[in-house]
């Protein structure tokens, strides 16, 4: 899916400037495996992630950007993780800060594709045996997601 069309709208009165977005990622998780994808913009191997739209609850972003990017029903089952990515700047000069809530999700029906674009390969892979995954703060959201802590984890100041 392209930019969505609130963050046209933003940019066309603050250009390039930085932005701060709500993001989530969707660990969607079955039997041992986990849903991941290369990036059609960067090629980085990663979870379902995407932006929150206004007024949209967090863990339903969750779920239809599962939906939009890998073709997968799941269901949200608990906020994992959040925290604040660092600052990203696009090639076209636009820079966002993302505030990431990663979920665990449940798959329940669907054969992972790459459905809208964004990722141009989806699939399960085995938790004991992940890839490397080329932006590193991914594994850190897997592993809170994995973790069976009852509690979301976030970063910085107690």
């Amino acid at each position: 899916m392209p930019t969505p069309e609130f963050i046209l709208s933003l940019r066309e009165k603050v250009g390039h400037d930085p932005l701060p977005l709500v993001g989530v990622t969707a660990v969607v998780v079955h039997e041992g495996r986990v849903i991941l994808g290369r990036r059609s913009d960067n090629g980085a191997l990663t979870p379902v992630t995407g932006i929150v739209d206004p007024g949209e609850e967090p863990a339903d972003a969750a779920v239809r950007e599962t939906l939009e990017e890998a073709g997968v029903q799941a269901r949200a089952l608990r906020l994992a993780l959040v925290h604040q990515v660092p600052r990203v700047t696009y090639g076209n000069g636009d820079q966002a800060d993302y505030l990431d809530l990663t979920f665990l999700c449940e798959w329940i029906s669907g054969d992972p594709y790459p459905a809208d674009g964004e990722m141009s390969e989806v699939g399960w892979y085995d938790l004991d045996d992940l890839p490397e995954l080329e932006l590193p703060d991914m594994r850190a959201r897997i592993g809170a997601a994995l973790s069976g802590a009852v509690e979301a984890q976030f970063h910085g100041g107690r």
